[in-house]
């Protein structure tokens, strides 16, 4: 029998479109807490998130993404920064934020990853000190429409695994 995990990674898409309804408030907590326990280098946790709720606040913001304006219509954002100076700080917000994606996912609750650096504008507005860099903003919300659980369209699994060393085949 296949893990709640393993259906969340399975059956996640990117959603861009949601309902007008509010993700509760417990469902928020939960997503966010799932990004505050993900694993980091040397346990530093080197991040810090901003939920935002409040449907002007997520206007502007969505103005504010430049391949992400669907933001807007999202029934919250989550802003991930990570402390600039740290060497992990990439690899663990990205850790975190997958995190929050897979359990959204397993809520019923849709997301995507809008921007990548660049968001100077975003730390600026949700009053982040200069030592952070935000490396996306994340809308989270109900799927507007129906979408296909675990339609993708990704290679083979034989064209991106090996065994042992690559050019051998993973069974």
């Amino acid at each position: 029998m296949a893990s709640d995990a393993y259906e969340a990674a399975r059956t996640v898409l990117a959603v861009r479109e949601y309902q007008d309804r509010k993700v509760p408030d417990d469902v928020i907590g939960r997503i966010v807490e799932s990004a505050h326990l993900s694993a980091s280098s040397s346990n530093l946790q080197p991040w810090h998130f901003v939920v935002v709720r409040d449907q002007e606040r997520l206007r502007h913001l969505g103005g504010l993404v430049k391949y992400g304006p669907y933001v807007a219509q999202a029934a919250f954002a989550v802003v991930a920064a990570y402390e600039t100076e740290s060497p992990f700080g990439v690899s663990d917000l990205s850790r975190a934020i997958q995190t929050m994606i897979l359990v959204a996912w397993a809520e019923g609750v849709g997301s995507n990853w809008a921007g990548f650096g660049g968001l100077d504008a975003v730390r600026e507005y949700v009053g982040l000190e200069a030592s952070y860099t935000v490396l996306a903003v994340i809308p989270f919300g109900y799927p507007a429409r129906a979408i296909g659980l675990g339609r993708k369209k990704r290679k083979p699994l034989t064209e991106v695994v090996s065994a042992e060393r690559a050019g051998t085949a993973f069974q």
